[in-house]
């Protein structure tokens, strides 16, 4: 007998634009208007705080880069722990649909109060991001994975284009908010970042008479039911291994320890109020191990008890595959703890020390190439927009009207920015210029590497995180070896920052792709949730030492040099490389077959 469809999905399926259903794209403009307002904040945050006071035409706070280093580090990894408390509440309670309303909703308060530019303002802003972006991020990719459950042959393409949405989302965000905050004023950027989080709200909550049940509030019947057959059918690819008591104790206590330190880091260094004691009662000679490092280390030799623990209880092929999850899930570390330092050091770099500023020929070929830039791509996207509009104007008009105005916003300034630009004898660049380099080479290069993945040379695992890791550490060389020498006072070219962004893309796409996509392949099923908990662990360790190493630029260079902090994020990398490719034969010995 025939499965049958819900009227739901066959209507959703109906209307299509480029060979997909409409509500891909309703998802796609969410997604970018999401990526707009996060990024667009994101590459001002730590120019904002580090600006000096006086002295200057847009004023910042004056932090010290290691103050403002440590609070993006918490931010940025809490950012990676909370989706994981955001997506079980999902899957039990709201459904996925509700669940991007409220995390839209609660991000959208968060940059109004970012914008307000009070402390008081900024950590709660911050605070409301975090919490949104738990409910946003891992809810509207499964809205995605349900609505073409059953059809795997449409999915890789789904999934391209909504990615497409990502970074087409980061690309205008950084270069308007940017534009807006250094050019006019800091609440500027902040608010423009507000504006269309709340308006990507608006045009998604509009459209949900396109999107039938899908996402929709769960239904713990159906779910019983589906449990029950899939024990029924002998679907089961390990024993069974529940969370002994524990196992309960040890995730409360890492968790509560990591949530504490993360914490404590910015507030005792902003606030000078230690949340942890500065010397533990079982103090390690007082150096360096004592006080709040202390306890983050016990918190992970906890950690690790926790996850040796468990995988010691499977049987021999799950268990090797497990071990090589957490192997790679310490690479990722090292990974992410060098590529974000586009979010902080790189950002402080681009500021102070390289050459910004184009006279004559050298503007105006500039001006060409950002109007290129800019202008091509949104009008590729207006027409994707005219072609939702044509599918859908009947069923979602208010949607689609929300979405029009939001485009109309940004034609408007993006025709002023060029005219601005265009006007003038001189063009200095923007700091959060070159921070679009990043989304400008992944939509290059990305089919590239899909196309290297997809044929016979398709390299192992361990050589694409080793080509990632690699690549990375020779962009950072090459910001090390333009910056060695340099006078004091004297910039450096802005070529070498292009070219760094450049290696960290191409790293980023050799290994940033690939590590949910191992998790799923090589975790089972009944411990995913676990384990994709660990790996977001991972990502979320790197950034927050990507935020307190990018925070130390300043002291390393009055102690050193500017070219020795770069050769430090070009050695660490590039070792990390050269040991998981050393790796290469035990981890496919310990992945059993699987690629």
């Amino acid at each position: 007998m025939a499965a049958t469809v819900p009227a739901a999905e066959n209507d959703f399926f109906k209307s299509k634009v480029l060979g997909h259903p409409a509500g891909l794209f309703v998802l796609f403009f969410t997604e970018m208007w999401e990526r707009f307002s996060f990024y667009g904040m994101r590459v001002l945050l730590i120019n904002f705080l580090t600006m000096a006071i006086v002295g200057v035409d847009n004023p910042g706070w004056g932090w010290s880069a290691e103050n403002a280093g440590a609070l993006f580090g918490t931010y940025a990894g809490l950012l990676y722990l909370t989706p994981i408390a955001g997506g079980i509440i999902a899957d039990k309670i709201t459904g996925y649909r509700w669940a991007v309303v409220i995390g839209a909703a609660i991000m959208t308060l968060g940059h109004a109060s970012m914008a307000v530019e009070t402390e008081f303002s900024l950590y709660f802003g911050l605070a409301l991001l975090v919490i949104g972006t738990g409910f946003f991020k891992p809810n509207i990719t499964s809205i995605i994975s349900e609505m073409y459950d059953g059809k795997p042959d449409k999915k890789d393409g789904a999934y391209t284009i909504f990615y497409m949405g990502v970074n087409a989302g980061a690309f205008f965000g950084m270069m308007l908010c940017g534009y807006l905050a250094e050019r006019v004023g800091w609440s500027w950027g902040f608010g423009l970042a507000g504006i269309f989080m709340l308006l990507g709200t608006l045009q998604f909550w509009l459209a949900k008479p396109l999107f039938g049940n899908i996402g929709g509030v769960p239904d713990r019947k159906k779910k019983a039911e589906e449990l029950k057959k899939e024990e029924e059918s002998g679907i089961k690819d390990h024993s069974h291994n529940p969370f002994t008591t524990l196992d309960k104790i040890l995730i409360l206590a890492t968790s509560v320890i990591g949530f504490l330190y993360l914490i404590n880091d910015p507030v005792s260094r902003i606030a000078n109020l230690n949340l942890l004691p500065a010397v533990m009662p079982f103090d390690f000679q007082g150096e360096p191990f004592s006080g709040p490092l202390g306890l983050a280390l016990i918190g992970l030799v906890l950690f690790l008890v926790l996850v040796i623990s468990r995988i010691a209880r499977y049987a021999k092929v799950v268990r090797d595959r497990l071990i090589a999850v957490v192997i790679f899930a310490f690479f990722t570390v090292f990974f992410w703890m060098s590529f974000e330092q586009g979010a902080t050091s790189l950002i402080i770099f681009a500021r102070d020390s390289v050459d910004r500023v184009l006279v004559g020929g050298g503007a105006t070929v500039f001006n060409i190439v950002n109007t290129l830039l800019t202008v091509v791509p949104l009008m590729i996207i207006t027409w994707v927009l005219y072609l939702l509009w044509k599918q859908t104007y009947k069923q979602v008009l208010g949607s689609n009207v929300v979405l029009v105005v939001c485009f109309g916003i940004i034609w408007a300034i993006v025709i002023w920015m060029l005219v601005r630009e265009f006007s003038g004898d001189a063009t200095e660049i923007t700091v959060s210029w070159f921070s679009i380099l990043n989304s400008f080479f992944i939509i290059v290069f990305a089919s590239f590497f899909s196309k290297w993945w997809e044929s016979k040379y398709n390299p192992s695992a361990a050589w694409k995180y080793s080509f990632g890791l690699v690549l990375l550490g020779i962009g950072f060389g090459l910001l090390a070896f333009g910056s060695s020498g340099l006078a004091e006072g004297a910039k450096v070219s802005m070529i070498w920052l292009i070219l760094a962004y450049l290696f960290h893309t191409l790293g980023e796409l050799c290994l940033s792709p690939l590590g949910l996509s191992y998790v799923s392949k090589l975790v089972p099923a009944r411990m995913i949730a676990f384990m994709f908990g660990m790996w977001y662990l991972a990502i979320a360790i790197g950034n927050k030492l990507a935020g307190s190493f990018g925070g130390m630029i300043d002291e390393i260079t009055e102690q050193y040099s500017l070219s020795t902090f770069f050769l430090i994020f070009t050695i660490v990398p590039i070792g990390a490389g050269v040991l998981v490719a050393l790796l290469n034969p035990l981890l496919k010995k310990l992945m059993h077959g699987v690629k």
